[in-house]
C-alpha cells in the first residue's frame, strides 16, 4: 500500500509540477506572512461562494478579465450573485454574450482580445460609456506556457496577453476605479513566477527570440503580474483604491490547453483529488474583490485566502518601478 502511494502522489507531482502547481510534495517551508495584515477565517478549500456568503454588493461594479470560462466565468457567477454589475470580457463579443448569458443576475458582455491595443482601447472606451465607477477590477484572462515562441509586434505573447495588455487596460479605467468609494484592483498571478527567479524580467529579451523556453516566459509574465500589482499600490496609496495579486493554486481549466498531451491526460485522471476546482480556485480572487476583511489591504501576494511574503524579485520594488516604466513605453501611443 505504502508504496502504491508513493506512486500516486509521485504522478501528482509530476502534474503540479507541469501546470505551475503551488502545491509541490515536499515538505514545505514555513510560510511568511506579512506584517499588519489580517489572516482569512477560511479554510483553504473554502470556495468564492462561501467567501462572499453574506454580502450584497447591489449598486457595485466589477469587470473580469477572461469570462467566458474557469476562474473568469465563476468570479463572474459570484460577484454577479452576490448583486454586483459585471462586465464580462472575453476574446470576442460572442463569447463574452454566451457567458453572460449562462448565469443569473446583471452583466454586461464586452470584447477583449489583449494582444490588440485597439481592443484593449475599444473595451475601456465601452466600460467608460457606462459611466460608473468601477469597485472590482479582476484582471484573470491569460495564456500559458505557449509551447512554440509567438510574437505581437515583436513581443512574446505570453507577456503581452497577461501582463502588458492588463497593464494598459488598467491605466485606461484607473480613474474608475479611483472614483469607487473603495476600488479594488485583483491581479491573478501564479506560483509559476518562480520559474523566472534567476533572470527575472529579462529586460533586453522581451521579444523572446534568445533561448526561448515556454514554462520560463510563463514564468516571466506571472512574475510580472506581481510586480505591476505591487508598483499600482504604491500609485494608488494617497487614494482609497487598493491592489493586490495571487496565487489561485493548481486548478484544472482550460489554460493548461497548450500542456503537453502526457499531462492534459494525467490531469483528467488525478486532477479531481490534487487539484482544485474552479469553485475553490475563484475563492482568492472573491475574497480580495469583496470582502470586508481587505478594505484598505494593498500591495500584498495571496494564496488559500492569506497573505504570503515570498521574498525575492516578486517583492522587489525597484524592478516593480522599472516594469512600470518599460511597459508605459511599448505602450504610449495608446496611453496618450
Amino acid at each position: 500500500m505504502a508504496n502504491r502511494r508513493k506512486i500516486i502522489l509521485g504522478s501528482a507531482g509530476l502534474l503540479a509540477i507541469g501546470f505551475g502547481a503551488s502545491r509541490l510534495l515536499r515538505e514545505d517551508p514555513p510560510i511568511l506572512r506579512p506584517a499588519g495584515v489580517p489572516l482569512s477565517p477560511f479554510p483553504a478549500e473554502a470556495t468564492a461562494e462561501l467567501v462572499t456568503e453574506g454580502l450584497d454588493l447591489t449598486g457595485k461594479t466589477a469587470l473580469v478579465t477572461g469570462a467566458n470560462s474557469g476562474l473568469g466565468l465563476e468570479t463572474m457567477r459570484v460577484l454577479a450573485m452576490r448583486g454586483a454589475t459585471v462586465i464580462g470580457t472575453g476574446r470576442t463579443l460572442d463569447k463574452a454574450s454566451k457567458a453572460c448569458a449562462s448565469i443569473d443576475g446583471n452583466t454586461v458582455p464586452v470584447a477583449l482580445e489583449l494582444t490588440d491595443f485597439d481592443s484593449v482601447t475599444a473595451c475601456a472606451e465601452s466600460v467608460r460609456a457606462l459611466n460608473k465607477p468601477i469597485d472590482m477590477l479582476v484582471l484573470n484572462a491569460g495564456v500559458m506556457a505557449l509551447p512554440e515562441l509567438e510574437q505581437v509586434n515583436g513581443l512574446e505573447k505570453q507577456f503581452v496577453t497577461n501582463h502588458l495588455g492588463h497593464f494598459l487596460l488598467s491605466n485606461l479605467l484607473l480613474d474608475q476605479v479611483v472614483a469607487a468609494p473603495a476600488g479594488r484592483v485583483v491581479v491573478v498571478s501564479s506560483s509559476a513566477l518562480k520559474w523566472a527567479d534567476e533572470t527575472a524580467i529579462e529586460w533586453d529579451n522581451l521579444s523572446g527570440e534568445r533561448d526561448y523556453s515556454a514554462n520560463r516566459a510563463y514564468g516571466q509574465s506571472k512574475l510580472a503580474n506581481a510586480l505591476f500589482s505591487l508598483e499600482l499600490s504604491r500609485r494608488l496609496a494617497e487614494t482609497n483604491a487598493t491592489s493586490n495579486s495571487m496565487n489561485p493554486g493548481p486548478v484544472m481549466t482550460n489554460l493548461q490547453r497548450h500542456a503537453p498531451g502526457w499531462a492534459v491526460k494525467l490531469g483528467d485522471w488525478l486532477g479531481p483529488a490534487f487539484m482544485k476546482t474552479p469553485a475553490e480556485g475563484a475563492s482568492t480572487i472573491c475574497y480580495l474583490a469583496a470582502n470586508p476583511l481587505m478594505e484598505g489591504v494593498s500591495g500584498h501576494y495571496f494564496i488559500d485566502c492569506n497573505p504570503v511574503s515570498l521574498g525575492g524579485n516578486s517583492e522587489n520594488s525597484e524592478m516593480a518601478a522599472r516594469l512600470w516604466q518599460v511597459s508605459s513605453e511599448l505602450t504610449s501611443e495608446y496611453l496618450a
